[in-house]
């Protein structure tokens, strides 16, 4: 399957979100957008934004923003300086698609107390689970310091050959199958003997 990518679309985005999750519903937004805009299949757009839902909830939850003014921290001691104009908290949301046909989702922020490392939550856990549906959904992934404080987690989705596919039923479907119900057929036809 070909990529069809429009000339007039960029191939890559970066956006400046805020540190919490409005952020994540404005960056996921604006990349289904523009990813569908430049024509790459829907199931590999739920993908890529599903990662970089992901991605944007670790970086709110587990790690520190970044300022207006390149300082990195919490909101709280940033405003106990009062000579530092902090500005907005913000992470940095990205996504390309390069000459090889795989996108890039990627999400930088402050830094955290940690490395992000996938988890093994306990089935009643309430999180926990992201990087393991990020690492099961891309074909690869990481993590990279880039410029002082900042740190990036990245995932690469390839463009083709992507493992979720669409199937559109024709209206025209035999009575046996339509919505609704589903008549016992010959191979349930023992069920009576059961009862």
């Amino acid at each position: 399957m070909a990529l069809v990518v429009a000339q007039e679309v960029p191939t890559s985005s970066i956006m400046a979100v805020p540190h919490g999750p409005a952020g994540v519903g404005m960056a996921r937004r604006r990349m289904r957008e523009e990813l569908l805009a430049s024509g790459v299949q829907d199931s590999v757009v739920d993908d890529a934004v599903l990662i970089l839902s992901e991605l944007l909830s670790n970086s709110c939850r587990h790690a520190r923003p970044i300022y207006d003014n390149g300082s990195y921290g919490s909101a709280r001691a940033a405003s106990k300086d009062p000579s530092c104009e902090a500005g907005p908290a913000s992470v940095r949301a990205s996504w390309r698609i390069d000459a090889q046909g795989r996108l890039t989702v990627a999400v930088t922020d402050g830094g955290g107390p940690t490395r992000p490392l996938p988890a093994t939550p306990s089935v009643t856990a309430h999180g926990g689970r992201g990087l393991a549906i990020i690492r099961s959904l891309a074909k690869d992934w990481g993590v990279r310091d880039t410029v002082a404080g900042e740190v990036t987690v990245w995932a690469v989705l390839s463009l083709q050959g992507a493992f979720a596919t669409r199937v559109d039923l024709k209206p025209d479907l035999p009575a046996s199958l339509a919505p609704g119900g589903w008549p016992l057929g010959p191979a349930f036809a023992d069920l009576e003997d059961l009862a």
